[in-house]
């Protein structure tokens, strides 16, 4: 894993990010074996809207390094800060934008401010030291102090900016950050895994986690145990898996009573949980029917949207007609599956004049889906559209949530019950690579950039976005199948 901590004892600001998000990660980032990262979308997503920010905000082609400082360019990208030491460490960082702003510099009576590219609805800590550093390596380099840096984001509704100043709160957060960044680089072995591993599926060393995690029976890895539960339960004497599932129920609520009323609630549910997973097997807990309303059916809809978080635009709706064969068998290999495009300059009230079209060619037609989007969304759709209370019950009525009925009668032993992971546990394989929400993402945003500035456009994105929908598709009804053989 390297035998000098530090290598050139260089901490970059990239590095700051990764420790702001996990000390591990950080410490893998510098040390780790490159051979062992998986590849993850979120990098290329977050260039991606980077990109289509920064495009947005200046309109201008932006000067390159050193010299287009010197020659008071508007925006420059392409520099390098370095030159401060902190502990013995050099500093250096490689901001994304930097703006003209008024003041006094080594270059004239003009100086410039760092811009970030704000991901998500809020100032994160993350961005505010990121600014903070780069802050601090431009005031060294151009000769005087940078007040303050702006976060950009383009959004459905415009280019939204924030400004974040430089005050003495957020250079003593910095300065700790970076001493306890360098305290945990130069450590022999890497931190510990987090207790939040919400973000360890986007995250490039997610490999190598979840392997240790599973191998030491880590409490991160039982449903429903977050970082704050996993806190409590370390203090309470309770380390693993093993340990949380031979407790009984009644000992920990009560444990956890002081802790508050939904600590209470969810004791017995983690310790089944943990059990099964320290079995390795799944556990059946409610003997009633799943879907005692398909047994009569003829056929079905299986539903699958592809969405654009940042733009709130879902951009794909995919729906698998399936009926049953002469035989009374449910007939896959006959399956019609059909892609509906939603383009981004359709209104919404088209987008529900397209899905209503489509519905109603299948009457009351039972609609499956994994978790809430799909009928949180045409719910939302129809109501604009000023449907009658009847039209809407009967909607609401067609939809069946198979992650819902699989958590109200089985435990798996898997640490989470995600399509991917259920799916995956079942046996059922994605045939193309990095197939996740975030890839479909990325190629949506892929074609339409080739679309709005009238490049070639290549079907090559839409064929992977409407493959990997339609698999998801099959993977639904992989997990619906699975749960009716068991009713069986």
């Amino acid at each position: 894993m390297g035998k000098n901590p530090l290598g050139k004892n260089l901490l970059t600001e990239r590095l700051l990010r990764s420790w702001v998000r996990c000390p591990r990660k950080a410490w893998l980032d510098l040390h780790g074996d490159s051979k062992q990262r998986l590849w993850t979308a979120h990098r290329a997503l977050q260039l991606d809207h980077q990109q289509n920010s920064f495009t947005a905000f200046i309109k201008v082609k932006p000067g390159k390094g050193i010299t287009a400082c010197e020659q008071g360019s508007s925006a420059v990208i392409g520099i390098r800060l370095k030159g401060i030491s902190h502990n013995g460490f050099k500093l250096e960082s490689h901001p994304s934008l930097l703006q003209k702003v008024p003041g006094e510099s080594c270059w004239g009576n003009f100086g410039y401010r760092p811009v970030i590219a704000r991901q998500g609805k809020r100032l994160t800590k993350e961005h505010k030291l990121a600014l903070a550093l780069e802050g601090l390596l431009l005031g060294h380099v151009q000769g005087s102090l940078v007040r303050e840096g702006l976060a950009v984001s383009k959004t459905k509704n415009g280019v939204e900016l924030e400004t974040i100043s430089f005050t003495k709160k957020l250079e003593k957060q910095l300065k700790e950050s970076l001493c306890k960044l360098t305290s945990d680089l130069i450590k022999e072995t890497p931190p510990p895994i987090t207790a939040d591993r919400r973000k360890c599926s986007i995250c490039s060393w997610r490999g190598i986690c979840n392997s240790e995690a599973s191998l030491n029976g880590h409490l991160s890895e039982v449903s429903g145990i977050g970082a704050r539960r996993s806190e409590l339960l370390h203090d309470l004497g309770i380390r693993n898996i093993s340990e949380l599932a031979a407790y009984k129920p009644t000992d920990l609520a009560r444990k956890l009573e002081s802790f508050g009323e939904q600590h209470v609630e969810i004791a017995q549910k983690i310790i089944f949980q943990a059990k099964v997973q320290a079995r390795n097997l799944p556990e059946r807990f409610d003997k009633n029917k799943v879907f005692p309303e398909i047994n009569g059916q003829e056929k079905l809809l299986i539903y699958d949207i592809e969405s654009d978080p940042d733009y709130g635009e879902n951009f794909l709706h995919g729906f698998m007609y399936l009926e049953r064969s002469s035989s009374g068998a449910w007939d896959l290999d006959s399956a019609k599956y059909q892609p509906l495009l939603v383009l981004e300059e359709c209104k919404e009230s088209n987008s529900w004049s397209i899905l209503k079209s489509h519905l109603s060619s299948y009457p009351n037609i039972k609609i499956l889906h994994y978790g809430e989007t799909e009928p949180l969304t045409v719910i939302r759709l129809a109501k604009k559209a000023d449907i009658t209370d009847l039209e809407l019950k009967n909607l609401k009525n067609c939809f069946i949530d198979i992650h819902d009925r699989l958590r109200k009668h089985w435990r798996l032993p898997l640490n989470n019950y995600s399509l991917k992971s259920v799916a995956g546990w079942i046996g059922f394989n994605w045939s193309q690579n990095g197939s996740e929400g975030a890839k479909a993402l990325l190629c949506w945003r892929q074609w339409k950039r080739e679309k709005l500035f009238n490049y070639k456009t290549s079907s090559k994105p839409l064929e992977w976005i409407q493959k990997y929908n339609k698999e998801d598709c099959l993977a639904t009804w992989a997990v619906t199948e699975w749960l009716l053989r068991q009713d069986e």
